[in-house]
């Protein structure tokens, strides 16, 4: 099967990757993902720890960007250019 393909404005072809993750283990909560996202795609959340991490402490309440809206996105990977972290993962859109 072949991925959703897009034309730009000049007429060159154009394949968009869209959002499914986001590696909260690594994101600092800068927004910049938030405030670069045309769609509000995203929002910001407590950090979701993992029950066997060594880094876990009661009173640590750090907040990080989750995917809100993930159906939102559109492709356009701007989200993962400006994050410092490398925190987003994105995939084609299968035809």
């Amino acid at each position: 099967m072949s991925a959703v393909v897009g034309l730009t404005r000049g007429g060159a072809e154009w394949t968009p990757q869209f959002i499914v993750s986001l590696d909260q283990s690594l994101c600092i909560g800068c927004g910049r993902c938030f405030k670069v996202c045309p769609r509000d795609v995203f929002t910001l959340s407590e950090r979701e720890w993992d029950d066997d991490d060594d880094d876990y402490d009661d009173d640590d309440q750090a907040m990080v960007m989750a995917i809100a809206n993930e159906l939102d996105c559109i492709g356009c990977g701007a989200c993962s250019r400006v994050c410092p972290k490398g925190c987003h993962s994105h995939a084609e859109l299968e035809a």
